[in-house]
């Protein structure tokens, strides 16, 4: 993986802005006119370590509101006075792990994501040091891991399939260290490797 500088990611980041800024890449459900979409970002951590970059994901506790369990990353909704989705991702990860902003370099944006929760989703890629003495707000995240990219962007590791009840499609990938990535995180990473050509 090194010939995938962090020059290059930020650049293909940048090309992909061009043609994503003003609309939602992707809706996990069919979106109408009159829906109240929540604002929300993620921040897509990438670390670069044993000469290869992975991504960080985080597992949520069962004691949180939604989605009790399940792999994601660090992120939330969106704070009243918060005016760019860098904002919200940098606190966000600043109160789930513990990573300072002054630690992260934003490289760019991917396409937002509308999910079936009715959050529309601004991920942000940044790249953050590792190791790292996280801070782990533990009523809230109940693991933090990494899984390379190579093995990410390897299809062999995952499948996209559709539901039976209508046309939107899941993605999923098989276990990676007993943790499962599927759904918007799965689908946000899918897009991340297919942004920066790992994947097409």
């Amino acid at each position: 993986m090194s010939e995938i500088t962090q020059e290059y990611i930020q650049q293909k980041l940048k090309e992909a802005e061009k043609d994503s800024d003003s609309s939602d890449g992707y809706a996990e459900i069919p979106v109408r006119p009159d829906m109240r979409l929540k604002c929300a970002a993620v921040l897509v951590p990438l670390t670069y370590y044993q000469n290869e970059w992975h991504i960080l994901y985080t597992r949520r506790t069962d004691r949180v509101e939604s989605h009790k369990g399940q792999v994601s990353f660090p992120g939330g909704a969106c704070d009243e006075g918060e005016t760019t989705p860098e904002q919200t991702a940098l606190r966000e990860v600043d109160e789930e792990i513990g990573v300072r902003s002054a630690d992260i370099q934003i490289l760019g944006r991917l396409s937002r994501l509308i999910t079936i929760s009715s959050f529309r989703v601004s991920p942000i890629v940044g790249v953050i040091p590792f190791p790292y003495a996280f801070k782990v707000a533990s009523v809230e995240v109940a693991r933090v891991f990494t899984i390379p990219l190579l093995w990410l962007a390897n299809k062999n590791n995952y499948w996209e399939f559709f539901t039976r009840d209508s046309e939107r499609s899941l993605i999923a990938y098989h276990p990676y260290d007993g943790e499962l990535l599927w759904g918007a995180t799965a689908r946000m990473t899918v897009n991340f490797l297919k942004t920066i050509e790992l994947i097409h």
